[in-house]
């Protein structure tokens, strides 16, 4: 498959630079596999469109201010970009400075250094937080990672509205965005409709905005993720298949994460990529955001909803005016 066949038109001003608020008002499109349908709607409204006894599944990786700045001994300036998580403690990253070599102190507070481990292919370098308690450390001194297609600076809404309400455990450098939509007044809501719901975690690398470049589809590469599925998530899946009702994967992690275990509880790594021809074992649903022309993501949606029907969805969204990635506006697939 090339991978030109998978591109859109998508007008600049369609790029959501700010979220939508609240965050549950954001459209939604809904969309029938069956009967090949296409509805506009808004998030609030999405019980409508599920059955009592469907399961969400929700990603609850935490987005880490990833983004630091900071010198070196001879006082040469450094920026740090942390762009995979590995521990609490180590993590791959990008770092933006001359002369930078293994064994070398970056200090960014006087309580708060990272140490360059390892020089890396591609740029990238294996680093150590040194602060008493390195999260801790982050969530002070970092920026928050936005996108760079907003092309601004992080500003204090990202710090609330770059996160969904759900997150918990820290280790993500970008938004499972598909999650942002719901409010805690949404999940109520879905809770009293008797809509399950239940977690995983991924923590998603800066390797979500890794662009193709390959011609083919078949040639690209995922970069493996840390994915933990616990025992419970897998129990109320089995239990939801039980009752002949449907599993929703909230995002393309969920998705990637759900896939990857196949029923079973899952701690490791994943780089498993989906493109159209894969066979989906365990998501009967999907909650997502428009994304990029060209991407693994787009990829993954075209092999659920099928390529046709996703990108006639998308010149629609483009002609109604939808808004597109990160703080844009999303689709369920049916």
């Amino acid at each position: 498959m090339r991978v030109e066949d998978f591109d859109y038109h998508l007008p600049e001003e369609l790029i959501a630079k700010y979220p939508t608020e609240p965050r549950h008002m954001a459209r939604l499109m809904v969309l029938d596999r069956n009967s090949q349908s296409i509805k506009h709607d808004v998030f609030w409204n999405l019980p409508l469109y599920l059955q009592e006894g469907d399961l969400l599944v929700f990603n609850n990786s935490k987005v880490m201010p990833a983004r630091l700045y900071g010198k070196k001994t001879t006082g040469g300036k450094v920026e740090i970009l942390l762009t995979d998580y590995v521990t609490r403690e180590e993590w791959y990253a990008l770092l933006g400075g001359k002369g930078i070599r293994e064994g070398m102190s970056i200090e960014v507070t006087k309580d708060f250094k990272v140490e360059v481990l390892e020089n890396l292919e591609s740029g990238k370098f294996r680093v150590r937080l040194v602060a008493e308690d390195p999260l801790k450390a982050l969530d002070k001194y970092g920026k928050i990672p936005i996108p760079p297609y907003l092309k601004r600076e992080e500003e204090s809404i990202d710090r609330v509205y770059y996160q969904t309400v759900f997150a918990r455990v820290e280790g993500s450098v970008a938004a499972p965005t598909a999650g942002l939509h719901f409010s805690q007044e949404l999940l109520d809501k879905l809770k009293a409709y008797g809509v399950e719901i239940a977690f995983i975690t991924l923590h998603i690398s800066y390797g979500t905005f890794k662009p193709v470049k390959v011609a083919s589809v078949e040639h690209h590469h995922i970069d493996p993720e840390y994915l933990k599925v616990p025992e419970e998530t897998v129990e109320l899946i089995k239990l939801t298949k039980e009752r002949k009702r449907r599993v929703v994967a909230v995002g393309t992690t969920v998705v990637r994460a759900l896939e990857t275990s196949n029923f079973e509880p899952f701690e490791g790594w994943t780089s498993l990529y989906i493109y159209p021809g894969y066979h989906f074992r365990v998501v009967d649903a999907l909650i997502t955001n428009f994304h990029l022309p060209r991407s693994s993501l787009l990829f993954l949606v075209c092999a659920f909803g099928g390529k046709d029907y996703i990108l006639r969805a998308y010149e629609e969204a483009v002609k109604k005016k939808y808004r597109f990635y990160s703080y844009g506006d999303g689709m369920l697939v049916l």
